[in-house]
């Protein structure tokens, strides 16, 4: 992973702390990515997919994917580990000509996961397969529950939680506008 950041950052010739104000990521914390030195958090690489305009997918894809592919859960990342054995599992992404993830989040009782605000424009739907999600968008908090679906906006900040007794199972789609993200010009 550290390879591909290093490369798209190169080939935009953006310095180490052009990408780190244009992400919101130290630029240490840049440096020790490209080196290999780090397994950066879900959130750090969502700040820096947004800088570059490109998927999480991307980041973590060993090459450029066929124009069809078939994957399965050797392919598959996890990017995200709750406390109590929650995850979150990214599938597939596509980047061209549209930005989309489609995820696998399980969150067993009690867990939550904050998410920060993505790109302008970002959009995500989520689908309860078992258990019931609590979703907190900006200053609205709902309950989804098994066989329901949300559709929201992930340019604001955003949380999933399960509040139940079971393991939620969830099906995210997140999609993205095309073009890079500086968060230093947020609005």
């Amino acid at each position: 992973m550290g390879e591909r950041v290093r490369s798209l950052r190169t080939n935009r010739r953006w310095s180490l702390d052009e990408l780190a104000g244009r992400s919101g990521v130290s630029k240490g914390m840049v440096v020790q990515i490209e080196a290999g030195r780090t397994n950066p958090s879900i959130g750090t690489l969502v700040r820096i997919a947004d800088a570059f305009g490109v998927t999480v997918a991307r980041l973590v894809e060993e090459a450029r994917p066929p124009e069809v592919q078939v994957t399965g859960p050797s392919d598959y990342s996890v990017l995200w580990e709750g406390p109590s054995g929650g995850r979150a599992t990214l599938f597939a992404g596509l980047d061209d000509p549209e930005f989309v993830e489609f995820w696998e989040w399980v969150l067993e009782p009690g867990e939550e996961h904050v998410s920060e605000d993505h790109s302008v424009g970002t959009r995500e739907m989520a689908h309860v397969l078992s258990g019931t999600m609590t979703l907190v968008v900006g200053e609205v908090e709902l309950r989804v529950e098994t066989g329901r679906t949300a559709v929201y906006p992930g340019d604001v900040p955003h949380r999933y939680r399960n509040d139940g007794t079971e393991p939620a199972r969830v099906h995210m789609v997140v999609t993205m506008p095309p073009g890079e993200f500086d968060r230093r010009t947020r609005r």
